[in-house]
């Protein structure tokens, strides 16, 4: 797990495992409850959504692309940063990621947090560099 930290990889929710999926080059790498990632991009593959609507059944098609942190690590995801929103996707409602009812494609960090409860929810906690 540790030789792929500090790489760019593609975080998204697994809905089977209840935990975020760290996919790089292609392979699942890793599983975890909580991801930090640095300078992500909200990436939606439109022909992944255009099945997820022809045929009503998921696909990995959406996901977090960016540097992968370990929680630990003293780098603070936040520092210098401000809360800008939480981040969501849902393919039947609009054909990008969003937050606060606003498109979003990137952020300077984000928290990915998977609930320890089945009926919560994950979430995406996105943070924007605060501006002098």
């Amino acid at each position: 797990m540790n030789d792929y930290l500090g790489k760019y990889c593609e975080v998204y929710f697994n809905l089977h495992k209840r935990l975020f999926s760290v996919r790089r080059k292609g392979l699942v790498v890793a599983h975890a409850r909580n991801v930090k990632v640095v300078d992500p991009k909200f990436v939606v593959q439109p022909a992944g959504r255009a099945r997820v609507l022809r045929e009503k059944k998921k696909n990995v098609h959406a996901f977090v692309r960016g540097e992968w942190l370990d929680l630990s690590e003293g780098r603070a995801v936040t520092e210098g940063t401000k809360f800008g929103g939480y981040a969501s996707y849902n393919p039947y409602k609009a054909d990008t990621f969003m937050a606060e009812d606003l498109p979003i494609h990137k952020a300077d960090a984000v928290l990915c947090l998977a609930s320890n409860w089945l009926d919560s929810k994950p979430r995406v906690q996105c943070y924007i560099k605060e501006v002098a």
